[in-house]
């Protein structure tokens, strides 16, 4: 009996014995050979000044699927059939991607929103119908936070697919008012006392030179278009001053702000 024992068990270690070997062989150089792959990633990514998070999440993204692919080929060493146990984790795969399709949305969102740029925290954003600016960028939401200091909080899916204004990429922006005056009153002097607000106020470029014109000939008033170019940080508070402005100086310089007038006639019938 023992002798049958010992056959079996010299049977078994000669017939499995070499496959166990080169699965333990397999799976340690093969996870060896990842942990490089994965070193190699992260100082490429590195190199190319890739964000942080999208960083890390690419690494890990691959660290595991490389994983799972060197787990798989250990286990069809040791005879496992493998086309059966595939088809069970494509099938869990599908069942959790269509309970999670709008998670995975998001996430996907978030991947592009990261890997494209669009915006970054701190610029000043409009998307999906919010303006804010922009607190933090995670894997399935984006954080902005309102001029009123609400907390917004944008899922990554549409925001990556719809159409983002991002106030805050490029470094200079126009601002454009429109002032009427009256009909009776002189354009040329409108202009002078226009052009001499916009000399005293040195957050206002001089290149490009700013610009005035005849808009429209409304029905009340003559609208002159105005346009200078600011410091985008500075587009706000020359916006609020230069109004504030224009309504104490032209009284003083004798130029009116017109208002919408109607007149009314009333007709007696006897």
């Amino acid at each position: 009996m023992e002798s049958l024992q010992e056959v079996d068990f010299t049977e078994i270690v000669l017939t499995y014995g070499p496959n166990i070997v080169w699965a333990i062989l397999t799976l340690v150089v093969g996870l060896w050979i990842v942990k490089m792959i994965s070193k190699g990633i992260s100082r490429g990514l590195d190199k190319g000044e890739t964000d942080e998070t999208l960083k890390g999440f690419l690494v890990s993204f691959l660290t595991i699927l490389l994983k799972i692919m060197v787990f798989i080929t250990a286990l069809g060493m040791l005879g496992v059939e493998m086309t059966s146990f595939i088809a069970i984790l494509a099938a869990a795969g599908l069942a959790v991607g269509l309970a999670l399709s709008g998670t995975l949305q998001n996430f996907a969102g978030g991947v592009m929103i990261l890997f494209f740029k669009p915006f970054r925290v701190g610029h000043f954003i409009e998307a999906q119908g919010h303006m804010g600016t922009v607190n933090e960028i995670q894997i399935f939401v984006t954080i902005l936070t309102s001029p009123d200091n609400k907390t917004i909080l944008i899922p990554n899916g549409p925001l990556a697919t719809g159409s983002i204004t991002n106030f805050s990429r490029q470094p200079t922006r126009r601002v454009d008012w429109t002032f009427g005056i009256g009909y009776g009153d002189n354009v040329d002097k409108a202009y002078e006392v226009i052009q001499r607000m916009l000399d005293g106020d040195d957050r206002i470029l001089e290149d490009p030179k700013p610009f005035m014109a005849v808009k429209e000939l409304g029905d009340s008033s003559v609208d002159l278009t105005v346009r200078v170019w600011v410091n985008a940080s500075d587009y706000w508070p020359v916006f609020f001053r230069m109004n504030e402005e224009v309504y104490k100086t032209f009284d003083k310089e004798g130029l009116s702000i017109p208002f919408p007038q109607r007149d009314v006639h009333i007709h007696n019938q006897e």
